[in-house]
């Protein structure tokens, strides 16, 4: 979860560091590779914005890269529940180990990842989706910023390489934001400080950020957090995931309970 949270930050931060980077107009004669890629981006925009409607380019070219990742979302969210389900175990390993010199740290390093392998997790899966969705975040905010068929465009109520006057989009990128947050939280069979700290933290990055990128950006935060919430519902349904829980400890409870009943009667026999 740390790890995520970084991977966040880093990428607002160099969203922001490339708002005063690369002034220079690309078009399909810039001779650099990122140019070209960044160009690329911009094409594929411009020609999903039918009828020149830049803003929804940027929506259907959302929808597109969210749907293309989403065999990768679902592995990350398997990964992310078998995480959950190991953390009871991993609790009993720190307090095995409480102590905080090096060869008790060594000892919870080993037994994690023994935990780990036992269980199929890998902890930096949760980070690979953010990690690809990184350069398309840079490379759309170079093409609105640096292409001009884009750069010029208009939508709705705003500019596309311009603030959204009325923060509706960093409002709606955050409240999306939240609301994923929250079903993810929910989904956890146990809540954690970390757990509740991000569903809060989030929501606050993403807005501070869509109120200083160009609206275009915030409108692709949008829709891809939006998409998130979506996409949670499908695959790792909080509610289903409750309801499963309870079924299966109602289960061993009965099954406990019969156990004891057999054990009571073996003993009146007796």
């Amino acid at each position: 979860m740390k790890k995520k949270l970084k991977l966040v930050a880093l990428s607002g931060i160099a969203v922001l560091v490339l708002t005063g980077c690369g002034r220079t107009d690309i078009t399909g004669h810039s001779s650099g590779l990122w140019e070209q890629f960044v160009y690329g981006f911009a094409q594929i925009i411009h020609f999903l914005s039918f009828d020149g409607l830049v803003g929804l380019g940027i929506i259907l070219f959302t929808l597109i890269i969210r749907t293309l990742l989403l065999p990768l979302m679902h592995v990350q969210m398997k990964s992310t529940r078998k995480m959950q389900e190991v953390q009871p175990e991993l609790k009993k390993i720190q307090a095995q180990y409480p102590g905080k010199d090096a060869e008790s740290k060594r000892l919870v390093a080993e037994k994690t990842q023994e935990l780990y392998a036992e269980n199929g997790v890998n902890p930096y899966m949760g980070c690979l989706p953010l990690l690809v969705q990184m350069p398309i975040l840079w490379a759309l905010y170079q093409a609105i910023t640096r292409v001009d068929f884009l750069r010029d465009g208009h939508f709705l109520w705003f500019d596309i390489s311009g603030h959204d006057p009325y923060f509706i989009l960093p409002i709606l990128a955050a409240v999306f934001t939240f609301a994923s947050s929250w079903l993810t939280m929910k989904a956890a069979p146990e809540k954690n400080a970390m757990t509740t700290s991000m569903t809060y933290v989030m929501p606050i990055l993403i807005f501070g950020m869509g109120v200083s990128v160009a609206a275009g950006v915030a409108l692709y935060w949008t829709v891809s957090n939006a998409y998130q919430v979506f996409q949670t519902l499908l695959l790792n349904n909080p509610f289903k995931l409750q309801e499963e829980r309870a079924a299966k400890a109602n289960a061993e409870k009965n099954k406990e309970k019969a156990r004891q009943k057999a054990l009571a009667k073996a003993k009146k026999k007796k």
